[in-house]
């Protein structure tokens, strides 16, 4: 075996350092019995949230299948061509990985967390499909990864909904500083994943031709009848109906966040509507197509079990040990002198390794301080970050990635660029 197939992986090396640290950190801090207890509790709430997520995982990945089989994904592909085949020229145009990554980056744009993660994960199953080697990480699959954890965001959702319930005079005003640090943030991201990369493990060593047989146009399932477009006709007027009534009937939103909660109301029941309705005009069997993506996600999910437990259980004793208060306490008085408060530093440590602890944490100092620097500074790093570490578990684990390769140091350079970029436009717009 030669030198490089036998040298570990990073997120091998960071995840056995955080297991190591927080049990040398606990044996001097008194704290044991926390992170014993903190192992088993972590490891049973990676499966309650690996199950929690069978649901929409089904649903998603089936209604992507009936997408897939109408020819949408092949559509959406063509037309940001131009765009990714600068970001992937290695993967085929019209590939449905294409298709699949910009349909997973529009749903995080949008705030659409539960869509997102299935796409995702769709769009990693089409990837590895290209991939020579596989358990090893193509450049396009790192590259796709450190995107995705810069969290490329327009519209965040769920931080403008917490300032808002907690009285925030302006609730929506993180919506620049939030676009313009993740705007920075994936410009690393993608900078990183360019220089890091090395030669690729991907379609270079793939027969194209057996690609693109593998991938064929699809072919309708039947014609659709006079009656059958006549009801999507009628179910098109039905809705821009009802759309006009509501727009006339319910007050004009107040603020601009009230006006993205009405939007954010309406977007996933119509999205799942129009999905369905295009792959029915198309000819797709609509029921089977997606019961049989539906069964894809089922399977998909409990794979990713094992990499949810591994992750879920290091970031859990390393919080109980009392590490990351000691990481705080040494690095606060440099982060202070430049602007970030300690409180902060919190929530900069956290956000790449817990969402559920780290949007707690931001919610506390919100509802605590709904006008304050520091609320608007971790609104800000909560909207233009994201959680690396799970989503590298997800995503790599839903194929089987055990050699990550530069996906890990891309994404925490995506995630330390969001977190400066958030301090410095916070200080020019506060």
């Amino acid at each position: 075996m030669s030198e490089t197939a036998s040298k570990p992986a990073a997120i091998n090396i960071i995840w056995l350092t955080m297991i190591l640290l927080a049990t040398l950190t606990a044996a001097y801090t008194g704290r044991m019995d926390e992170v014993t207890k903190a192992s088993f509790d972590s490891a049973k709430a990676a499966v309650t949230l690996a199950i929690g997520l069978i649901g929409p995982m089904a649903l998603w990945l089936g209604i992507m299948k009936v997408a897939e089989a109408g020819g949408l994904l092949r559509l959406i592909a063509r037309g940001m061509r131009p765009l990714m085949t600068r970001l992937f020229p290695e993967v085929p145009p019209e590939h449905p990985a294409m298709s699949a990554m910009i349909m997973n980056m529009a749903a995080n744009a949008l705030g659409l967390g539960n869509a997102a993660t299935p796409m995702g994960i769709k769009a990693m199953q089409e990837l590895d499909k290209l991939a020579a080697e596989k358990g090893t990480a193509t450049n396009a699959m790192c590259l796709f990864l450190a995107i995705n954890t810069s969290s490329i965001t327009i519209l965040p959702l769920g931080v403008i909904t917490v300032r808002a319930a907690a009285g925030a005079r302006d609730p929506a005003g993180i919506f620049l500083p939030t676009l313009i640090a993740t705007i920075c943030s994936t410009t690393v991201a993608i900078i990183a994943a360019r220089t890091l990369a090395g030669k690729d493990v991907s379609i270079t060593a793939v027969d194209y031709e057996k690609v693109v047989d593998e991938n064929p146009a699809p072919t309708p399932g039947f014609l659709v009848s006079r009656a059958g477009k006549l009801m999507v006709a009628g179910f098109a007027l039905l809705m821009g109906g009802a759309m006009l009534y509501r727009a006339i009937t319910t007050p004009t939103p107040e603020s601009f966040t009230s006006m993205v909660s009405v939007i954010s109301a309406w977007l996933i029941p119509l999205l799942i509507c129009g999905l369905l309705l295009f792959g029915y005009l198309r000819g797709v069997k609509v029921y089977e197509s997606l019961t049989e993506g539906a069964s894809e996600g089922f399977t998909t999910t409990i794979k990713i079990i094992p990499f949810m437990v591994a992750i879920f259980v290091a970031i859990g004793m390393l919080r109980a040990s009392g590490a990351i208060d000691l990481m705080i306490d040494v690095l606060s008085p440099l982060t202070t002198m430049v602007g970030m408060p300690a409180e902060a530093l919190s929530m900069a440590l956290l956000r790449p390794l817990s969402g559920s602890g780290a949007f707690g944490l931001m919610s506390e100092i919100v509802s605590r301080e709904p006008d304050s620097f520091l609320s608007f500074l971790v609104s800000t790093i909560q909207g233009s970050t994201e959680t690396t570490f799970y989503v590298l578990a997800v995503y790599f684990g839903a194929v089987g990635i055990k050699k990550t390769r530069h996906a890990l140091p891309a994404a925490l350079c995506a995630d330390a660029a969001g977190i400066i970029a958030s301090v410095v436009v916070c200080h020019l717009l506060y």
